[in-house]
């Protein structure tokens, strides 16, 4: 069980960026086209995510981050293209297929990817905890297991979402928001998808989050995106840096020792 609040144990230092393990392509996406009335939302040819990356998506409102996610996760159906990931070789004995999955023809690409972009994630009329033991359930996992998935989450935590015999709609929205992305990682995914997590977190659970998120991706080898209008968090933990514009890809940055910073500077400037 995690300890109180205020006796979460100090942060190891801070390591290096997680790096991609291989070269080998975690997502595709090829040809996708999302519109909404005269609005182009999507408007994407051919972009690929590799195996062990984090991904940083940044643009204005109306880039289309969302929008991607929702067509990432079969949230929304793409006016044209399509989707697919690739089941990493650990979950391939789970998966009937052994090759790239379409995110809009399969469910089996749910068995390795977490993901959280707004409180519609969440069961509201439960618990946290009662929220993770329906998760453990539904994924197969144990109560054990999933508590030991949850174990890394202690620091983040702060003992402000475990145990505390609220239901998740009477929490703040700072703890619902840990309460979601906590929820993304709990089932140990291969990919996670997270939608503005630094959103209405104090700062010290932003620092929390980012060490967490680089802790998984160099412990798993996990694919992470992440989209974000806080620059400086999103440019600090990605390894690459896509920068998106009425729901086009107009720039994508390896991000080498915060590398991408001038140039995603340059792009937001006020003049």
């Amino acid at each position: 069980m995690p300890r109180p609040r205020g006796e979460a144990p100090a942060m190891a230092p801070a390591a290096p960026k997680g790096m991609a393990k291989n070269h080998e392509t975690m997502i595709s996406i090829a040809n996708l086209k999302k519109s909404y009335g005269q609005t182009t939302a999507c408007d994407i040819e051919s972009l690929d995510i590799a195996d062990g990356e984090i991904v940083g998506i940044v643009g204005n409102n109306g880039a289309g981050k969302t929008t991607l996610f929702r067509l990432m996760l079969d949230l929304a159906k793409p006016d044209t293209g399509h989707v697919t990931t690739t089941p990493p070789p650990h979950r391939q004995t789970a998966c009937a297929a052994q090759g790239p999955v379409d995110v809009a023809g399969s469910e089996e690409w749910k068995l390795f990817t977490g993901a959280y972009l707004n409180e519609s994630f969440l069961i509201d009329y439960l618990t946290p905890d009662e929220y993770f033991a329906f998760l453990a359930k539904i994924s197969g996992l144990g109560t054990d297991e999933m508590n030991r998935n949850l174990e890394r989450f202690e620091a983040f935590d702060a003992g402000e979402v475990l145990g505390q015999h609220k239901l998740i709609r009477d929490l703040s929205a700072g703890n619902r928001q840990k309460a979601g992305i906590m929820a993304a990682f709990a089932t140990s995914p291969s990919v996670a998808i997270l939608d503005e997590p630094f959103n209405y977190l104090d700062p010290q659970s932003q620092n929390r989050l980012k060490r967490v998120v680089e802790e998984y991706n160099r412990e798993t080898g996990a694919t992470i995106l992440i989209s974000s209008h806080n620059l400086a968090h999103t440019i600090n933990i990605s390894t690459r840096i896509i920068l998106l514009e009425h729901g086009r890809v107009i720039s994508d940055i390896p991000n080498n020792g915060d590398s991408a910073a001038r140039e995603i500077e340059n792009y937001f400037s006020a003049d």
